[in-house]
């Protein structure tokens, strides 16, 4: 390799095999999302309050065991972690078909399934954040994790369309049924992940309550964790609300027909994979610190555009600010929490990450329908877009905003 030349990622084999059992679990899932809550409505004629409650039930893992997830993910090998969440997800998955076929479907059957979804979803997410430090050198984290963005990006365009597909031509159960089979494949690509071996926890590891209070202290004690931390968790459930509401928005505000809705929202999530790609480029060019300052700002002023919007062209124009803002955060807070974060208390880490931010979606996407009555939904588009201004101020009085590189940031932590 000539000198200053850096191997594609695309030929680190630990990598490659990372990303692509990533990538056909988020086109599996884009199908379970649609296919599941069909089968409820088709088969068992289920009221709008029980899909809605089958949506709610995947994240309820989370509220339970969020913060233990991390010191469990941490006593133990992470590729056998993210195995057993995949054959567990898809045994899961093929409990649909076989009690349809059996006659044994039922509501709570869905319910049961949708929280071994989240369950396995949580432990893969936490392992799989946990485990890339271990496959790419540390001033590439921002591309490797740009391009796992990109892909949940994609799949967010695409799989929605692939699981209507798969449905309408082969019904939703055996949808359910090609998914569990995604599932299976993640689990055989997680196999061939080759990393470096990581450090044996401490010895004395044996109280977990004091290992998930450690690691509650080491995110809020973090100079550059903390502020990222209360960041993402305003904006997410600033963005629950909107996402729950985008649709009812665009219909009834705006009058849209469902095809016009249909063109809007992917042109939105288009901004995703524009920021999954601008991400690592922007950041190495202008400054880590910049890079994050400048997504907040974006993905703030697409939050305020949208109930200002007048229609399809300036709701469309929107949401692609939005996420091409969140896309860009994204990539570049999972990258820098990883990077100062010591390898023993990873696991910790992601599981505080992952309990807050996605711990407020159920809640924001609730108490968005809930306001709608008082507020009007142009009201809670605007209060979304004030949450979003508040994720700013955290990042703001932080040491982040004046990061250039990664060595700055561990000097920020002395």
């Amino acid at each position: 390799m000539m000198p200053g030349l850096r191997e594609s990622l695309w030929r680190v084999a630990g990598f490659r095999n990372l990303w692509l059992s990533q990538t056909v679990t988020l086109f599996g899932t884009s199908v379970t999302l649609l296919a599941l809550p069909l089968v409820g409505l088709f088969f068992l004629d289920a009221s709008p309050f029980e899909i809605g409650l089958l949506w709610a039930v995947e994240y309820v893992p989370i509220v339970l065991v969020g913060l233990p997830v991390g010191v469990w993910v941490e006593r133990l090998p992470l590729r056998t972690v993210m195995v057993v969440a995949d054959v567990g997800r898809s045994v899961a998955l093929l409990a649909v078909p076989v009690a349809l076929w059996t006659d044994q479907l039922s509501m709570p059957l869905l319910y049961g399934v949708a929280f071994c979804i989240g369950l396995g979803t949580l432990f893969f997410d936490v392992a799989q954040l946990s485990i890339l430090p271990d496959l790419v050198e540390e001033n590439r984290l921002v591309d490797a994790n740009g391009k796992l963005e990109l892909s949940r990006s994609v799949a967010q365009i695409g799989g929605p369309g692939v699981g209507g597909f798969l449905v309408q031509v082969l019904t939703a159960p055996l949808a359910i049924l090609a998914d569990a089979i995604t599932y299976l494949a993640s689990a055989y690509f997680v196999l061939f992940i080759k990393g470096k071996p990581r450090a044996a926890p401490p010895a004395e590891r044996l109280n977990l309550r004091r290992e998930i209070k450690e690691g509650l202290r080491f995110v809020f004690g973090h100079p550059l964790i903390r502020p990222l931390l209360l960041c993402a968790t305003l904006a997410e459930l600033a963005f629950a609300a909107v996402l729950a509401l985008q649709v009812v928005y665009a219909a009834n505000e705006l009058l849209m027909t469902p095809a016009v809705i249909g063109v809007v929202l992917a042109i939105g999530n288009g901004g995703g994979i524009l920021g999954a790609l601008v991400a690592e480029p922007f950041a190495r060019r202008f400054g880590t610190g910049t890079a994050f300052m400048v997504a907040i700002v974006l993905f703030t002023g697409g939050s305020i555009a949208l109930p200002m919007s007048i229609g399809p062209v300036s709701f469309g124009f929107g949401l692609f600010v939005v996420f091409l803002g969140a896309y860009i955060f994204n990539v570049l807070q999972v990258s820098l929490c990883q990077a100062v974060t010591p390898s023993h208390l990873l696991g910790r880490m992601n599981s505080v990450f992952r309990f807050a931010t996605w711990g407020v979606i159920p809640l924001g996407a609730a108490g968005g329908g809930l306001l709608v009555d008082s507020v009007g939904l142009p009201g809670v588009f605007w209060m979304a877009a004030a949450l979003n201004v508040l994720s700013f101020i955290p990042p703001l009085f932080s040491p982040i905003r004046r990061l250039r590189d990664y060595e700055s940031a561990e000097a920020a932590t002395k």
